[in-house]
């Protein structure tokens, strides 16, 4: 009997030692506060993206916020992170050391993601680091951030737009990325095209025109993208993401979620991730934004 209840114990714990080494862990990291209320919600976004996630067999996802993992040990066990989070100077990742180690988690081949103003970063090892994590960034003054309702009407033959539905939003999305040359391993996954009078602006910051983008009028603009490194790493940057209302929608949190799941090296449904976001939920984990 002993015997028996020992080996009951040892496949126990093989099985359990099983389903660790199986589950895909997300990081999301959420932003300082920034902006108004249901503005730049990067907590209350990234719990809700975690809530989704976590509704999924095989997938561990946590949210860190204030910008930064208090432990950074938790990288250790990362099949992909997501920075939603403010950029430019302000981004959380862009410190010396931190540029070490999300560049130490790439060569590894775990997934990065940044979202919304997490895709800006200065020119410079910045804009060259996000270059190898995700494929492209906006570079100020090069690229521009309208706030305008693109409709997105296609989507390509990609594990990413599976089962996302054309749909539309308004948000500060961002155009005329700095892209790697030739765009290489990238594959755009939103695109729409701005009308004249988006080009025209105001843009949101600063408010423009410039002539280079009015200059492109008719043009297609990619605003959600996908990489495949050579290593076999995956990226993703997502433009949208500036009004906390939008991951109400199914279809623009779908697209999302279907990318997080790629990026973990994790399979993505053929209908893409299924999930329901209630307005409750919508409330949860906002900002007090009275301290700001």
């Amino acid at each position: 009997m002993k015997t028996i209840q020992f080996l009951f114990v040892l496949f126990l714990a093989a099985s359990t030692s099983l389903q660790a080494a199986d589950t895909k862990n997300i990081i999301l990291i959420a932003g300082v506060p920034s902006h108004g209320p249901g503005d730049h919600e990067f907590n209350a976004g990234c719990h809700l993206l975690s809530k989704c996630l976590n509704a999924l067999p095989g997938i561990h996802a946590e949210v860190h916020n204030m910008g930064w993992p208090k432990d950074e040990s938790v990288f250790d066990k990362a099949d992909a992170v997501l920075i939603y989070a403010d950029g430019g100077a302000r981004h959380p990742a862009i410190r010396v050391e931190r540029l070490a180690l999300i560049d130490g988690l790439v060569e590894k081949g775990v997934g990065v993601a940044c979202a919304h103003y997490g895709v800006e970063v200065p020119k410079g090892d910045p804009g060259k680091a996000l270059h190898r994590w995700i494929g492209g960034y906006y570079e100020h003054l090069y690229s521009c951030n309208p706030m305008w309702t693109p409709e997105f009407l296609s989507f390509p033959d990609h594990p990413v737009a599976n089962g996302v539905k054309p749909f539309k939003a308004l948000d500060e999305w961002y155009i005329n990325m700095r892209w790697t040359e030739g765009m290489k391993g990238v594959t755009p996954i939103l695109v729409a095209k701005p009308s004249d009078d988006v080009r025209d602006g105001p843009y949101v910051y600063p408010k423009g025109p410039y002539p280079h983008i009015e200059g492109a009028k008719g043009r297609d603009e990619t605003v959600m993208w996908v990489l495949e490194r050579e290593n076999g790493g995956r990226g993703f940057g997502f433009t949208g993401g500036h009004k906390h209302l939008n991951w109400g929608n199914d279809n623009y949190r779908k697209v999302v979620l279907n990318g997080l799941l790629w990026i973990a090296q994790a399979e993505v449904p053929e209908d893409g991730v299924a999930s329901t976001v209630t307005e409750w939920d919508l409330k949860q984990n906002l900002d007090d934004k009275r301290k700001r």
